[in-house]
């Protein structure tokens, strides 16, 4: 995904100015297509040069006035053309997991401890996105096609949430145990195996 594509996504389902497009940003399709408030007005001034969309004229001119944009026919066709074009996933990166590889490297008093921060970050998202459920899709609005595809969007931001909130715990139970012969850090163990933390990913990677 694009954030133009995603801003013209937004207009098409509401027209709005440049401020409450930020903020339905960060608190609609921010969860899962983040950016800066800089970014989404520099984009706002390509997409109407590129004549996807328009400034609506005020009723009332005003000095001042907050300009609010609707999409036009050629930036739906753009927006339609792309909802229609293969794209693989991304690779994820996790500066988590990074850290945590390195930690089988080098050691690291503060792993734990920022395991359980992201624990409790995953665990509020996850609350809030079931917020959201119970608020906007009860099962009567689940009917309509739109409304099914956007719990589903809703559906995988709380199932990912859910995995990291699984995940987390394990690895915080599993780092609870005594250190064993082959402890972080140690001359043998992390780069002796094969995997995700042994010399033959490294060398993939």
């Amino acid at each position: 995904m694009s954030l133009p594509h995603a801003i013209l996504t937004a207009l098409l389902e509401k027209p709005s100015s440049g401020l409450e497009l930020t903020r339905r940003f960060d608190r609609s399709i921010g969860y899962f297509w983040s950016s800066t408030h800089q970014q989404i007005y520099r984009e706002l001034g390509k997409l109407e040069q590129a004549g996807y969309i328009r400034a609506l004229p005020a009723p009332v001119p005003a000095r001042g006035q907050k300009k609010e944009y609707e999409v036009l026919p050629a930036g739906r066709a753009e927006l339609a053309a792309w909802v229609d074009t293969a794209e693989d996933p991304k690779p994820m990166r996790s500066a988590l997991l990074l850290r945590m590889r390195a930690a089988a490297v080098v050691g690291g008093t503060g792993l734990r401890a920022e395991l359980e921060r992201h624990l409790g970050l995953h665990r509020r998202q996850l609350d809030e996105y079931r917020e959201i459920e119970l608020r906007d899709f009860p099962p009567e609005r689940r009917s309509a096609e739109p409304d099914r595809l956007r719990h589903l969007v809703l559906r995988g931001g709380i199932d990912l949430e859910r995995f990291w909130v699984e995940w987390l715990t394990q690895a915080l139970s599993e780092l609870g145990e005594p250190d064993g012969p082959d402890a972080a850090g140690g001359h043998d163990g992390a780069g002796g195996h094969d995997g995700a933390g042994g010399h033959d990913a490294a060398d993939r990677t």
